[in-house]
């Protein structure tokens, strides 16, 4: 009986291999890179291409430009702010310096009398006030009175007259007596009910009538042979008691009080 004979298993084809060429560039590219160290000391250029060139800075250069902004502004704020806290310092500086120097003062006032008259007559009141200035409490400051002041008399609330305060300069150490003419506002009758009318004829019998005296007058201050101040409102009010009525009377000043808040040595 013949063997039985079994196939041999096919052994697998084998590429063979490629044949070398001379091309160094295939070969050149084919090559694994390899990193060499860099020779001490030696410098490169690198060059871009120019749509990969960035146009502007990146983002996160622009963040790190605010912060640089933001303290450029804050010193420019401290910078202001010192520089007007140096100009306050030295204005007050000065002001204290012109105080110690110069010692100002307020004039004070006072009514020597009081000429009245139609006060219970079915007529305006007419009336003369003296008024007595004194800046003799100043050695180099004087007062200059400017025009359009305004003087009133008044009893128990009730305007009886006004008149103008004349314009003047008051030397320093000076005392001046000026005397008004005062009449009822537009020719009006004083406007006295049957109780106060009462009570002024038993106060005019009496003696002792009490009137109110106000005056307001724009001021200038001068300091010196220089310095002048600005204009500023003047209040002064004084209250006096006169013993009659119908005539010349003497004055009794019972106080004056003198406001002028803009001059922060006046009060």
């Amino acid at each position: 009986m013949a063997d039985r004979v079994h196939p041999a298993p096919l052994l697998p084809l084998s590429t063979p291999p490629a044949p070398p060429t001379d091309n160094s560039d295939a070969a050149a590219e084919t090559a694994p890179l390899r990193s060499a160290a860099a020779a001490p000391g030696a410098s490169y250029v690198v060059h871009v291409p120019k749509d990969q060139a960035l146009r502007e800075p990146p983002p996160d250069r622009k963040l790190a430009a605010r912060p640089a902004r933001r303290r450029m502004l804050r010193r420019a704020c401290c910078g202001a702010c010192c520089a007007l806290l140096l100009l306050l310092v030295l204005a007050a500086a000065f002001v204290g310096a012109v105080y110690l120097v110069l010692r100002p003062r307020a004039p004070s006032f006072s009514v020597t009398s009081l000429s009245v008259a139609g006060l219970l007559d079915p007529s305006p009141a007419q009336l003369d006030a003296a008024v007595r200035a004194d800046n003799g409490a100043n050695r180099k400051v004087g007062v200059d009175y400017r025009g359009g002041g305004e003087v009133s008399v008044s009893y128990s609330g009730v305007l009886l007259a006004t008149g103008r305060w004349p314009a003047f300069y008051q030397a320093p150490r000076n005392v001046t007596l000026i005397t008004m003419p005062l009449t009822g506002r537009d020719g009006v009758v004083v406007a006295l009910t049957d109780d106060q009318r009462g009570r002024l004829a038993e106060q005019a019998a009496a003696g002792a009538v009490p009137l109110t005296v106000e005056a307001r007058v724009p001021v200038r201050v001068r300091l010196g042979k220089v310095l002048r101040t600005w204009t500023v409102d003047v209040w002064a009010r004084c209250e006096v008691t006169v013993d009659r009525i119908d005539g010349e009377t003497t004055a009794a000043n019972r106080g004056c009080r003198v406001k002028a808040k803009p001059l922060w040595w006046w009060w």
